[in-house]
């Protein structure tokens, strides 16, 4: 028994690391981009371009990518995906020096921008579906806390190590790193056994057919269409009070850098904090009770955040928010893991990729111009207000809710 608890540690903790390593580099280079295109054009619509192609690939491909990761070796796919993300960078790199016209560059940029978006979008719904299969049902929940405070460690160390990369070197060095750490991440992978599923060894013929399998199973699965939806709405909401925080802090607290790097700061401690509770909490053994806890605490937290007055109460209401954040998408991610059947988690994450890249943007094109309109503090009241609605009514409702649910079968290849 021992042995095997040494054997399923060893390798969860191995890809842990694997994704973490490949993280780290990948957000170094979208800050070192974004940073790099807005001191160069000063450009609104560059920016915005950027943005666009960082997000709606990856919006469009994954839930094609999730009927990938059914069908094929998941393992696979991820190294293949973080290969080809790790040529174009290179490409970008070396060509870099050669390209004089800003246009070009800038436009070169924006293709690679978009490729790299694309391979994450294939990514994500195959890392969130290998999970299951060598972490034990049991201990998911605590993983994924786990997960989560590596993720957000290291998406706190991407933006200064960009900073000061592109203050010391260039742009190419820093695309050269994103390079770097693929492959030490690849290596770390092709070092895990990760078999095939069932559904892999005998996949149908047509894609196309596992497309509408896929579709038919998650919207006539009740549990999981609510949970997806739900998800959707929440990242939705979440825009307000999270997503534009520096915004409301430079206009209500000071536009100075070192009030919106103590925000991000404080921020991204919350998101660590959270995820390092649930990996030693392990969470509400009713997994939909941690849900909606942490979505209840969110919303009263985006509505005091947008009453209060003291930028030290704010920072206090933030540091908690991350929390909450945490043990929303870590309940979401845990819930889908165990209700989800092996053979369709691949289609079901990618449905949640989905949702959260789609979701996004349109909170950000929903509520970023109405924030020049309409009080940013309100916005953020109503935004909160309603997921205080949302989780009331999923409290009253959790019979309903939880009716439908596909079964918690769990995988055999662990």
């Amino acid at each position: 028994m021992e042995q095997n608890e040494f054997r399923w540690k060893k390798k969860a903790i191995l890809f842990l690391s694997s994704q973490a390593v490949t993280l780290f580099g990948s957000s170094l280079v979208q800050f070192a981009m974004v940073w790099f295109v807005t001191l160069k054009t000063s450009s609104g619509t560059w920016v915005s371009a950027l943005s666009v192609c960082a997000f709606l690939p990856q919006f469009l491909i994954s839930f094609v990518a999730g009927v990938w990761a059914d069908r094929y070796p998941r393992k696979r796919l991820i190294i293949l995906a973080d290969g080809v993300i790790a040529v174009t960078t290179l490409i970008l790199a070396l060509s870099i020096p050669h390209l004089e016209n800003d246009t070009v560059l800038l436009s070169a940029i924006l293709v690679t921008s978009a490729i790299r978006s694309l391979g994450a979008g294939i990514q994500l719904p195959a890392v969130n579906a290998v999970i299951p299969q060598l972490v034990p049902d049991s201990q998911l929940m605590r993983f994924n806390g786990l997960n989560a405070t590596v993720q957000s460690v290291v998406q706190f160390a991407a933006p200064a190590a960009a900073g000061a990369i592109l203050t010391l070197g260039t742009l190419p060095q820093t695309l050269f790193i994103d390079v770097a750490t693929a492959i030490v991440g690849i290596g770390f992978l092709a070092a895990i056994a990760i078999p095939k599923t069932a559904a892999q060894q005998d996949a149908p013929a047509s894609m196309l057919e596992d497309l509408r399998i896929g579709v038919r199973y998650v919207f006539s699965t009740g549990f999981l269409k609510k949970l997806l939806l739900m998800y959707g709405g929440f990242i939705f909401l979440c825009v307000p009070a999270g997503f534009l925080a520096t915004l409301f802090v430079s206009r209500e607290y000071g536009d100075s850098y070192l009030y919106l790097t103590v925000v991000e700061v404080v921020g991204f401690i919350g998101m660590a904090a959270g995820g390092l509770l649930i990996s030693i909490w392990g969470g509400f053994p009713n997994r939909v009770k941690t849900l909606i806890a942490g979505m209840s605490f969110f919303g009263a937290l985006a509505v005091g955040m947008g009453v209060v007055d003291s930028f030290i109460v704010y920072l206090v209401c933030m540091l908690i928010y991350g929390v909450t954040l945490t043990m929303v998408q870590t309940a979401t991610t845990t819930l889908l893991q165990e209700k989800a059947e092996p053979s369709m988690q691949g289609r079901v994450f990618g449905f949640l990729s989905t949702m959260y890249s789609g979701a996004l943007p349109l909170g950000m094109a929903v509520f970023g111009p109405l924030a020049d309109v309409v009080s940013l503090r309100l916005l953020m009241i109503g935004s909160g207000a309603i997921l205080l609605l949302l989780a009331l009514l999923l409290r009253l409702d959790r019979p309903f809710f939880l009716a439908g649910g596909a079964p918690a079968t769990a995988s055999t290849e662990k």
